[in-house]
């Protein structure tokens, strides 16, 4: 297995966001996703922008892909979507089914995205034969049900499992920071730079609940399958997701890599560094908020 390096999901700083991409060049991470996929309106960093990005990694020997936008809302959405499929240098993740439509229609090699919601191997044949070469399951899916889908998958079809980050659960027309700011989408004041990491929400109990990023709703605690790389291995897993955080993703990143080569420590390093508490329930089959250790606790 090696270790993919997702799309950046919050909105930095143009200079936070150079200066990431710049310390990923040294990072045992073989592929690297570049683009905004969750909202139109964060454009500090434009296509052009992305693409001069995406070459500089491929020179430092990252496989580049382009994630496209998942809520696709106007024209001006659409013309960058066709812009990137044209561009033709780098493979592109499809985040939604117009994507895959073009994809297709120019004959471009694609990965297939988790928000396409592939849960049974008869989509996955649908999407190898329209071009899809990578596919990433939901994020809510469990073992059993992968093992399943896999059982019948496509014959070369690679899988890429999201193994690190705060789950991106769903998304909506409305912005939920704007809204939490009692501002509208259209005047929202760019206030998720305010939150690089999301904004988190708690019940009315003060339980934590859910974190807002803009039009993403998010999951509290921060996923990880870093005990799980056996099951993951024994799957045929070819890669591991790990979402970029604000902080410490170096150190992430070094965990995990630690932990794909049997070295001890791993996890507790990884937990020093994560902005939430650890949950995997959605992987053992169980509610998400749940973990593993906690219920053998």
């Amino acid at each position: 297995m090696n270790l993919s390096l997702g799309p950046l999901l919050y909105y930095w700083s143009r200079d936070d966001v150079l200066a990431f991409y710049e310390e990923a060049k040294t990072w045992p991470v073989a592929r690297v996703y570049l683009g905004e996929s969750v909202c139109s309106r964060r454009h500090l960093l434009r296509l052009p922008d992305w693409l001069a990005l995406a070459e500089q990694l491929a020179a430092a020997g990252k496989d580049v892909v382009l994630s496209s936008q998942t809520l696709i809302e106007s024209e001006s959405d659409l013309k960058t979507l066709r812009r990137m499929v044209c561009d033709g240098r780098f493979r592109v993740e499809a985040n939604e089914w117009g994507a895959v439509r073009l994809l297709s229609e120019a004959g471009a090699p694609f990965v297939a995205g988790h928000t396409l919601n592939i849960y049974n191997p008869e989509t996955l044949d649908v999407l190898a034969g329209l071009g899809a070469e990578r596919w990433l399951p939901p994020v809510e899916i469990s073992r059993a049900a992968l093992a399943a889908i896999l059982a019948s998958a496509p014959a070369g079809m690679e899988t890429e499992v999201f193994a690190y980050g705060r789950l991106p659960l769903a998304y909506s027309a409305r912005c939920f920071t704007a809204r939490h700011y009692n501002l509208p989408k259209d005047d929202c004041q760019f206030r998720c730079l305010d939150h690089p990491d999301g904004l988190a929400l708690s019940t009315r109990e003060g339980e934590p609940f859910l974190t807002i990023n803009g039009i993403q709703t998010q999951s509290a605690g921060v996923y990880t399958l870093i005990d799980e790389l056996p099951a993951l291995r024994e799957l045929g897993v070819a890669s591991l997701r790990l979402s970029p955080q604000s902080r410490h993703m170096g150190r992430v990143v070094e965990a995990f890599r630690a932990a794909l080569a049997g070295e001890a420590g791993a996890a507790d390093a990884l937990a020093r560094v994560m902005p939430g508490p650890a949950v995997d329930g959605y992987w053992h089959g169980r509610a998400g908020l749940e973990h593993r250790l906690e219920r053998h606790a």
